[in-house]
């Protein structure tokens, strides 16, 4: 019955529903066939899953990310990227990645990053004379860096469903973050070297003093962010509630680059999004509370325990399933359906959950830019004008230092641990 849950949930897919509704439908389906529990437990347990105090950042974050796209923080962070590394060789395919990781301090959403930063980047490479499919490859690999480094809405969830420390979560997502974006710049400078792509402009020191002068106040949202939360000053809750008023004091007071009307569409747009994720949230819990009460998480782990007893192994068939299954899966819904069944099997197996939230989010990160459910490429796709397939073939070679970063974070936990214990001791 586990099975015709699964093939419902698929073929419901297939016909073009919604994920949400896909594994609702298939929950409903599985509980009305086997009567193991009254029909109502289906509200019951989707209601449960999204009462929780630290899901409450999720729409916090969201806004705030949505703030800044609307009220001009994400040109003035391009600018300052711009002066930081727009001298080196392929110079703004360096400033698509530096103000991915400026930006990912801010929204923890990788398709806010590709929505917000990529209309810019996109049209200011095109502008230079780069391709286009090579505009979009590097936007749509770089978005991938803003769920790692903190905020990151993807390690809320994770750390909602494993109980494991969102502080600790954060703090370990720094150093991953900082290596794919060192991994993708290096890709940068071989394609722009054989390319002959050019600098975008001399490194000026008076240029780098006025930019960092003019996008100070929106550099302080991820000081705000991550500070507040590592220093223990600031709950995940609170941090997101942060970002979303000092983004909202930026785009009104400061910058007033926000009137009424625009802030109006912007909590619309916000709200909606909220839905959609939280939607995802509970349709994605019921069909997990259906797998873990029958104990698929223990039948899974003693098979894998029947095939292998070696970690290194382990971990290699994890992270092609995680690969797999975010190919055809939503993020948060893979996350809340995998993650309970997998994490027993992976802690008799001596990983830290921390560790493995990582190892989770940086591999469904990377199925966002895999067809057919790449959601990153779908909004590239919008932005820039090319189709969808050759968006997939210009993002395929920067596919290529992301997974060397999941392998080298995976197989070499001090990567991720190194600072959550410097910090958490």
């Amino acid at each position: 019955m586990i099975a015709v849950m699964l093939i419902a949930a698929l073929v419901l897919t297939v016909m073009g529903a919604p994920v949400a509704v896909a594994l609702a439908g298939g929950s409903l389906i599985f509980i009305m066939v086997t009567g193991q529990v009254p029909d109502l437990v289906v509200l019951h347990r989707m209601i449960g899953g999204v009462d929780s105090f630290p899901l409450l950042a999720v729409p916090f974050f969201i806004l705030a990310g949505n703030l800044m796209n609307s009220s001009g923080i994400t040109s003035r962070i391009f600018e300052f990227a711009k002066a930081v590394v727009g001298w080196l060789p392929g110079g703004l395919g360096h400033v698509n990645v530096g103000a991915s990781v400026v930006f990912a301090g801010m929204s923890g959403a990788a398709v806010a990053d590709a929505g917000g930063l990529g209309s810019i980047e996109i049209k200011a490479m095109k502008d230079a004379g780069y391709d286009t499919e090579f505009s979009v490859g590097i936007t749509a690999a770089s978005s991938t860096i803003g769920p790692i480094i903190p905020p990151s809405l993807p390690m809320v969830i994770y750390g909602v469903l494993a109980s494991a420390s969102i502080g600790k979560l954060f703090a370990a997502g720094f150093v991953p973050g900082l290596l794919m974006a060192g991994a993708l710049m290096v890709m940068i400078a071989v394609i722009a070297r054989r390319r002959s792509y050019p600098v975008d402009s001399a490194f000026r020191v008076g240029n780098l003093v006025r930019r960092t002068r003019e996008a100070f106040l929106s550099l302080m949202t991820p000081v705000i962010v991550a500070g507040g939360i590592i220093s223990g000053a600031l709950t995940p809750t609170e941090a997101a509630i942060a970002a979303a008023a000092y983004a909202l004091f930026l785009g009104l007071v400061v910058y007033r680059s926000l009137n009424l009307r625009r802030l109006a569409a912007v909590s619309m747009r916000s709200i909606e999004t909220t839905a959609v994720v939280l939607f995802v949230v509970a349709a994605a819990s019921i069909f997990a509370w259906i797998l873990t009460s029958n104990n698929v998480a223990t039948d899974l782990a003693s098979r894998l325990l029947g095939i292998t007893d070696s970690k290194v192994l382990l971990t290699l068939i994890i992270l092609v399933l995680l690969l797999v299954v975010g190919c055809f899966m939503e993020t948060i819904a893979a996350m809340i359906i995998l993650v309970p069944v997998l994490l027993p099997v992976v802690t008799q197996f001596g990983f830290d959950p921390t560790h493995f939230g990582v190892i989770v989010v940086l591999t469904l990160m990377i199925g966002l830019l895999t067809p057919p459910v790449g959601v990153v490429l779908y909004v590239l796709s919008s932005i820039s004008g090319l189709s969808f397939e050759r968006c997939v073939s210009a993002t395929a070679p920067f596919l290529v230092p992301l997974v060397a970063v999941l392998l080298l974070v995976a197989y070499v936990p001090e990567i991720s641990l190194w600072l959550p214990n410097l910090i958490f001791r």
